[in-house]
């Protein structure tokens, strides 16, 4: 069982920058893969950006070139650090795991871009 906990959202104006945070149970460098979604209203969910734990990274092709996830093994923490933020990022952030064919979602954490 892996809980993850996100922080870090909240409001930013347009060309902004904020760093979300999810922080995870247990080991993440034994989580094969991590990821974060985001959900805006009235849309699904959708994949942000995720990172394995051999180090492959993909990214949303809305997202590519102002976002970066990375990972810190020694805190347990995947980070998604989110730059020139658009109105039409604005959403709710989830992170998730993926482990031994289990998926677990924290609880989110609100962005919105605004000016």
């Amino acid at each position: 069982q892996v809980q993850l906990v996100e922080s870090g959202g909240g409001s930013v104006q347009p060309g902004g920058s904020l760093r979300l945070s999810c922080a995870a149970s247990q080991s993440i460098s034994r989580i094969p893969m991590m990821s974060w979604y985001r959900q805006a209203p009235g849309n699904q969910r959708e994949l942000v950006a995720y990172i394995t734990s051999g180090g492959n990274i993909n990214y949303a092709e809305s997202v590519k070139g102002r976002f970066t996830i990375s990972a810190d093994n020694a805190d347990n923490t995947v980070y998604l650090h989110m730059n020139s933020l658009k109105p039409e990022d604005t959403a709710v952030y989830y992170c998730r795991a993926l482990l031994n064919l289990r998926i677990y979602w924290g609880q989110g954490t609100q962005v919105t871009v605004s000016s």
